[in-house]
């Protein structure tokens, strides 16, 4: 028996689940690796579901994984941000407009940072239900708890993260045209511009990783933001940028020659922006960025 059909067959489902646990392109394709090393040293003649054995596997080496970059995290320098999956120059054209949306705010930037407050086990189990749509007895035989004990993790998570997280509630246009805005603001440097499309509590995160310069705590007030950016196209700071994709969700491309400088998406709420993400820890961002395809495995 070919072992790799079976396995090819299932990894874009794996790897979703690994990114989505883990926040972090280079830990999930690990993690996948690693289930498929488990995979291939098995007798798989023995193994009845394929599937459901490497759903389990995948996600018990993911919580594992998870455990270790939890403790890791407390020691980054700033704030730490997702990883992208996938950053291109265009939408994937294949699904509609309402799937793609719906997608991006699944694995967005914003949403992933806010998994971050999760624990470990909290998180997984929420993922499987909400993102996954496996039942309780499943989600306990995955990652070892009773399924009592999975519908308070379940519970627990969803009552954080609405606490947490703002009620956004821009269509996909009214966010496009804002970011464009934001993202012409910037480059001009135009505090007043910039202060104008903020929320007055907006709040800006950058993710430098102690690689290059950035913030190492939350800017906030929309006042503080826009002198930043005043300040940096003052000192002739400003990259070139274009508006693009990340994880399919319109995001700010800006470029150092031919290298990806950093990439920035927002929230939206009422009509402003809220929250301002910028990737610049260049160990999490492509060397290459494509046009197009938008990940369907996402």
């Amino acid at each position: 028996m070919n072992t790799d059909i079976p396995f090819q067959t299932h990894r874009p489902r794996l790897l979703a689940l690994a990114y989505r646990l883990l926040g972090s392109r280079a830990d999930a394709e690990d993690v996948v690796q690693d289930a498929w090393l488990r995979w291939s040293g098995s007798d798989i003649s023995a193994i009845h579901d394929p599937e459901a054995w490497l759903v389990t596997t995948t996600t018990r080496l993911g919580l594992d994984r998870l455990r270790a970059a939890k403790r890791e995290r407390q020691h980054y320098v700033g704030p730490w941000l997702p990883e992208p999956l996938q950053v291109s120059l265009e939408a994937d054209p294949a699904p509609g407009p309402a799937q793609t949306h719906a997608l991006a705010d699944e694995i967005s930037v914003a949403f992933l940072t806010l998994l971050e407050q999760l624990g470990p086990e909290e998180r997984a189990a929420f993922l499987l239900k909400e993102a996954f749509d496996h039942d309780y007895r499943e989600i306990a035989e995955l990652i070892g708890h009773s399924e009592a004990n999975c519908r308070q993790l379940v519970h627990r998570a969803k009552q954080r993260l609405q606490a947490e997280r703002p009620r956004f509630n821009a269509d996909a246009r009214q966010h496009r045209q804002l970011l464009a805005r934001f993202m012409d603001a910037s480059q001009r440097g135009d505090s007043q511009a910039i202060q104008a499309l903020l929320h007055v509590n907006a709040r800006l995160l950058s993710d430098g990783g102690g690689v290059v310069t950035a913030g190492i705590r939350p800017l906030l007030g929309a006042e503080r933001i826009g002198r930043l950016f005043w300040a940096i196209a003052r000192r002739g700071g400003v990259q070139p940028a274009q508006l693009g994709y990340v994880n399919g969700e319109p995001a700010i491309l800006r470029f150092e020659g031919d290298h990806l400088h950093s990439i920035t998406t927002i929230d939206v709420a009422d009509g402003r922006i809220v929250n301002v993400y910028s990737v610049l820890n260049p160990n999490k961002l492509p060397a290459l960025v494509t046009p197009g395809n938008a990940a369907a495995s996402l």
